[in-house]
């Protein structure tokens, strides 16, 4: 039923075939070096073999005992000091083989280990080959277990690993399963070991809303990924760390999904996990300490590094053809991607970052950590930019799948037994963006049907250069050289508060900062985006501005939007009706579910009206919730912003996320509606293993609260 009583499917002579095909791997590039480089020399081309054996040997037997003495080194010269040891086992590997064999020095003993893992890491990436050494998981388990990083929570009950595949839709998963591109979840699938099921997220559907319900119990009060609070005069942005930082305060009971000795890794809240890294909410809280002990199992393999430049320079290039690939067959719809710097952002989430949490899970998982947490980007990435169901997606997705697989093993070797859990927090929705229908932005209408003085729109921000500031950020708050050198790099992208703002969120800072010191720098009208969700607000009007003072103030905006051919809704609140729907050809009234004309939630689900309910419910829910229309024969939408695939509204996949559960832990006894109630499903399944810190029954932040004002 775990994996650690029965363990992923191997052929019993795998192990083996891995050995003999490194072993042939590595001799191959060590003829190549020897090739390439003047100070390497071997005594003949027969003579590979022999020497790739006894470097194979001596990586096993010396290798870990230089990385742990060296550690310190290495993570403060961020793996550069990992070169050395890798200079150092090839001339000790030369010295002990001798038959002729010439390395001249460390340099030369460097250069030769470069070329290794760089064959290394191109072969097995193309024969998607397991990359993660047997001799590596061995190091990084023993010194979980020396340092005493094991958790004393929980007892003797299996954990639970969750792994989360942001933005991943339920039917594009299916697809994926059946075109061969996420082999070891559709395994999982078929030998009967989990079950796949649909759920349902909310209106807002998006990591931040989602990610705090599922792993606070609460996503109360966040009507988008980005949003207006009137009374402090400021946006809110799910991944931005001060904000994130406050999203969690704001629904954190102390109790979360994470609290009883977990981990959270590469999230945007931390489901009160004691440890976290690469964490938005968290990266603020470092103010003391070393990083090396969150990044050992990645450092602890000294070829780490060059495996992961190798494979940044592959993604780039990568990158780079299928953009230019996808202009020269003419495939629609399609975005602007540019040389620069989206290709670099895109190496950073879907391997530096994917390289990083990957290590630290399975530190996590020798360390016996309860109840794990982390998620995958890289689809999400590539399909904002590239299409929900593409080749080079899906290609994504494949990749994903292979570190799946990798954890699976690790779960095996691990002190505690892991239940593991796939899921995606919401799926996304393709289409030609609004601008591309109708030479038009949502600012662009709203500016002309207001005719005010200053109507302001968020940029599109790239989440890409969120994770890259939250890294820089938690490194520069940690304690030691590493992180001075860091704070001295980044001294004028950091914030007062310590953030680190780069690239376009930099830009985006300054202009925070400057607004802030203008006291009349409040906008007339505020237009945000989240995908296909739009928000409006009259930003200069106290509360929630009603459909009547709308009409008084701008008598033509209402109307003009709901006509728009690339609206299907608005959610506005009517002081003589309540919360009002209105489409094109029909309104809704959601007070007593009246309906005149046409219902312009019928293309959008049953559960359309409950979630519109909810949201118009949130103190900060926008004077005008515009969600783009939905073309239910092409299943598309027209997003707000630039972005081929996207998600944040409702309309199609981006509403149906997954969970591929291991069937012992048991179905739910009803639909899925909603991240609070699969937090609540998860918080069952970890009671029933024998977690006793989660039998008690759960109130959610915004309950207790709103129980305490009575």
């Amino acid at each position: 039923m775990t994996i650690g009583r029965q363990g992923p499917v191997y052929g019993a002579r795998r192990p083996i075939l891995r050995v003999l095909f490194t072993l042939v791997m590595n001799a191959v590039a060590l003829l190549l070096a020897s090739w390439l480089l003047d100070g390497f020399t071997l005594g003949s081309d027969r003579q590979a073999l022999g020497l790739a054996i006894v470097l194979g040997v001596v990586n096993a037997l010396i290798g870990p005992v230089l990385t742990r003495l060296t550690l310190p080194v290495t993570v403060l010269t961020l793996g550069f000091g990992g070169l050395v040891v890798t200079g150092v086992l090839v001339l000790l590997a030369a010295k002990v083989y001798g038959h002729g064999v010439q390395v001249d020095g460390i340099l030369t003993g460097i250069a030769v280990a470069l070329i290794v893992a760089v064959v290394n890491c191109v072969v097995t990436a193309v024969l998607s080959i397991d990359d993660d050494d047997f001799w590596y998981r061995n190091v990084v388990r023993r010194q979980s277990r020396r340092h005493g990083y094991a958790s004393a929570t929980g007892g003797e009950a299996p954990g639970i690993l969750f792994l989360e595949i942001d933005g991943l839709g339920h039917e594009v998963l299916r697809l994926a399963m059946r075109a061969g591109s996420a082999p070891t979840m559709a395994r999982m699938l078929r030998d009967g070991s989990h079950n796949l099921m649909g759920w349902e997220c909310d209106w807002s559907s998006q990591t931040g809303a989602m990610q705090a319900g599922i792993l606070h119990g609460s996503n109360w009060d966040m009507p988008a990924f980005r949003w207006w609070e009137k009374e402090r005069g400021r946006a809110m942005v799910s991944n931005r760390p001060r904000d994130a930082a406050e999203i969690e305060a704001r629904h954190s009971n102390g109790v979360g999904l994470l609290h009883d000795g977990g981990a959270s890794r590469a999230n945007l809240v931390s489901g009160d996990a004691p440890f976290s890294l690469l964490t938005m909410s968290t990266v603020l809280s470092r103010r003391s300490g070393p990083v090396g002990r969150d990044y050992y199992a990645y450092f602890a393999n000294p070829y780490s590094m060059v495996r992961t430049m190798a494979l940044v320079t592959a993604e780039v290039a990568t990158e780079l053809w299928q953009q230019t690939r996808q202009k020269r067959m003419d495939i629609v719809p399609r975005v602007h991607r540019g040389w620069f710097p989206f290709p670099l952002l895109r190496a950073f989430t879907n391997v530096i970052q994917r390289d990083l949490e990957v290590a630290a899970t399975v530190q996590d998982l020798y360390a016996g950590r309860p109840v794990i947490y982390t998620m995958f980007l890289g689809y999400d990435e590539v399909a904002h930019h590239s299409g929900i169901e593409r080749a080079e997606t899906l290609r994504e997705l494949q990749k994903i799948d292979r570190q799946i697989a990798r954890l699976e093993r690790a779960a095996f070797d691990a002190p505690r037994e892991y239940e593991l859990v796939m899921l995606s927090d919401h799926g996304q929705t393709q289409g030609a963006t609004f601008r591309q229908r109708y030479g038009e932005t949502l600012e662009d209408i709203v500016n002309e049907l207001t005719r005010a003085d200053n109507v302001e729109a968020t940029g599109q921000g790239d989440e890409g250069w969120g994770y890259v500031s939250a890294a820089a950020t938690e490194i520069a708050g940690a304690g030691g050289a590493l992180a001075a050198g860091v704070r001295a790099v980044t001294h004028r992208s950091r914030k007062d508060d310590g953030a680190v703002e780069l690239g376009a969120r930099r830009d985006e800072a300054g202009r925070r900062r400057k607004a802030a010191a203008d006291s009349e720098s409040v906008p007339e009208v505020v237009v945000m985006a989240s995908g296909c969700l739009g928000l409006v607000y009259l930003a200069r009007e106290p509360g929630r501005v009603t459909l009547e003072r709308m009409a008084e103030l701008y008598p033509h905006l209402v109307e003009g939007l709901r006509r728009h051919p690339g609206i299907g809704f608005l959610l506005v609140r009517s002081t003589e009706h309540g919360a009002v729907v209105l489409g094109p050809s029909g309104t809704r009234f959601l007070a007593d579910d009246r309906i005149e004309g046409e219902d312009p939630l019928e293309p959008f689900g049953p559960n359309a009206a409950r979630h519109l309910r909810r949201t118009d419910s949130f103190p900060h829910c926008a004077d005008i919730a515009v969600n783009s229309a939905f073309w239910d024969d092409v299943g598309e939408v027209a997003a707000f912003e630039e972005l081929v695939g996207s998600h944040g509204g409702m309309g199609g996949a981006q509403s149906y996320p997954f969970v591929l559960y291991p069937t012992a832990l048991g179905a739910p006894s009803d639909a899925v509606v909603g991240a609070e109630q699969l937090h609540l499903l998860f918080r069952s399944w970890l009671a029933a293993l024998g977690h006793e810190a989660f039998s008690a029954p759960f109130v959610p932040a915004h309950a207790q609260r709103e129980a305490a004002d009575r």
